[in-house]
Parts: structure tokens; C-alpha cells; sequence
């Protein structure tokens, strides 16, 4: 009988979609995040990577920890809004300096607009940090 009861429980959570893959890919080289679901592209943004003398991290992640607001104790306090967090103190997250994005320009982290930040943020929430994946290459 419990068999029977987790299999529908595993049928009904599927047909949901929650289970649906959510991949967040960042290009260092063309500094832009393509977000797709289930290889459907949903969107491509503009983002800030790594500055000279500072490096993003590459390779497959998945989200670590999530916090709708987040102050850098690193560099004074920074604001990061809606950060997606894969990697100890690395993270995708919005912020001010959104004439910067489209350029390295960050301390390592994914700089996002702010508005593309809570997107990202709530579908990462809606699929779950075991069904999202952070890939970052050059």
C-alpha cells in the first residue's frame, strides 16, 4: 500500500512540472545568461562578471542558498537583491550599476538588472534548487 501511495504522489508531483530543469548559462566571454526550461529558451540578459583582477568561477553549480535581500560584508555593505548563491560567497544577484552590465565589471559575482534578478530569483524558487543548474564557461 505504501508503494502505491508514493508512486502517486510521484506521478502527481510530475504532472505539476515541478521537476522541470531550469538552467541559467553565463557566457564570461559575451557576458550574457541564457535562461531556459526543459531547453526552451525563456531568456537571454545581459550580465557583469569578474573585473580585471577578480574572477567568476566556472563550471556546473546548483544554487546553494537563496536570499531575497543580502548586504556584502565583503565590500561595504553592497546590496545584492534576490541573490542565487552557488558557490560560497558567489552568487547571481542584482544590482545598481546596470550601465555596467554587458562588460566584466563585478568582484566575481553574476550582476543581473535588477528587475531580471527577481525573475530568476522566483523561478529558481518555483523549480527548486535540486532542479535548477548554474553553468558558467568562457
Amino acid at each position: 500500500m505504501r508503494r502505491v501511495l508514493l508512486a502517486a504522489l510521484f506521478v502527481a508531483f510530475a504532472a505539476t512540472g515541478a521537476s522541470a530543469a531550469l538552467v541559467a548559462r553565463i557566457d564570461i566571454s559575451s557576458q550574457v545568461m541564457t535562461v531556459s526550461q526543459d531547453g526552451d529558451i525563456l531568456y537571454r540578459w545581459s550580465v557583469s562578471t569578474g573585473a580585471r583582477g577578480y574572477r567568476t568561477p566556472r563550471g556546473s553549480y546548483r544554487p546553494t542558498r537563496l536570499a531575497r535581500m543580502w548586504y556584502s560584508r565583503k565590500y561595504d555593505n553592497a546590496p545584492m537583491p534576490n541573490s542565487i548563491f552557488f558557490k560560497g560567497g558567489y552568487a547571481i544577484h542584482g544590482t545598481n550599476h546596470v550601465k555596467s552590465l554587458g562588460r566584466p565589471a563585478s568582484h566575481g559575482c553574476v550582476r543581473l538588472h535588477p528587475s531580471n534578478a527577481k525573475i530568476l530569483y522566483s523561478l529558481v524558487q518555483q523549480h527548486g534548487p535540486r532542479n535548477t543548474r548554474i553553468v558558467l564557461t568562457d
